[in-house]
């Protein structure tokens, strides 16, 4: 049993060899960030109304609402770049911080109905959010800035990311005294498109309407490379 024993251990021993000698690996990892100006822009806006009556303040908000559907339909903006993203009824509700002895009632009612909308065309953007508030418009949820099609700038990230985990296993290789060899593995990801915290060459989009400046977006992507070691 004993020498059954010796004998598997030895054997387990040299199973393991060679699983070490393919771990004669070196890990990098790169980053890479290209930039771009943005030709797109996606704006949240809407429009509330409170009235005494829930139809009432409907009403109101439905009316305001369409004028600026309407507007924008006749600015150039396509039906799939409109989209309405909230939609609420809600009572405005008296004495319900608990002071005095009257019960809660409600003292009228507050309609509101956001609307996502996608600007391609950036010249027009100014003049866009101008006109929409001329409508009515009294509720702006947000603006950000993108690119249509991201492919190209995420493709120059991500061969700047690879060179730069080249570029550093090269470096430890040489400080080590090795020889690279094939590259085993690599993965990458993406951040998406984002603004530039610091904008560089701001231009206002439109003087003639709500000045907006679209500075520059950016992606990253994070590279993680595996080498063979050759020697």
């Amino acid at each position: 049993m004993k020498t059954l024993a010796f004998l598997a251990a030895i054997s387990a021993a040299m199973a393991t060899l060679p699983a070490h000698a393919e771990e004669r690996r070196i890990t990098v990892s790169g980053t890479g960030v290209a930039l771009t100006t943005p030709d797109m822009a996606t704006l949240t806006l809407g429009v509330t109304n409170q009235e005494e009556e829930a139809a009432a303040a409907m009403e109101a908000t439905s009316a305001a609402v369409a004028q600026i559907l309407k507007r924008l339909e006749d600015m150039g903006l396509e039906a799939r770049d409109i989209q309405t993203r909230d939609l609420s009824l809600s009572p405005v509700w008296a004495g319900r911080n608990g002071q005095g002895t009257e019960p809660p009632r409600i003292t009228g009612f507050t309609a509101s109905n956001r609307v996502l909308v996608r600007v391609r065309d950036l010249d027009n953007l100014g003049q866009i959010m101008d006109a929409v508030i001329s409508d009515g418009a009294n509720d702006f949820g947000g603006l950000s800035f993108s690119v249509q099609d991201p492919k190209p700038l995420e493709a120059n990230a991500r061969a700047k990311a690879v060179a730069d985990a080249m570029e550093k296993a090269e470096q430890l290789a040489q400080a080590a005294g090795i020889t690279l060899g094939s590259v085993m593995s690599i993965s990458d990801q993406a951040s998406g498109v984002r603004p530039v915290n610091q904008m560089r060459e701001m231009a206002m989009m439109d003087s003639a309407g709500v000045p907006v400046a679209g500075g520059e977006v950016s992606v990253s992507v994070n590279i993680s490379m595996e080498f063979e070691i050759a020697d």
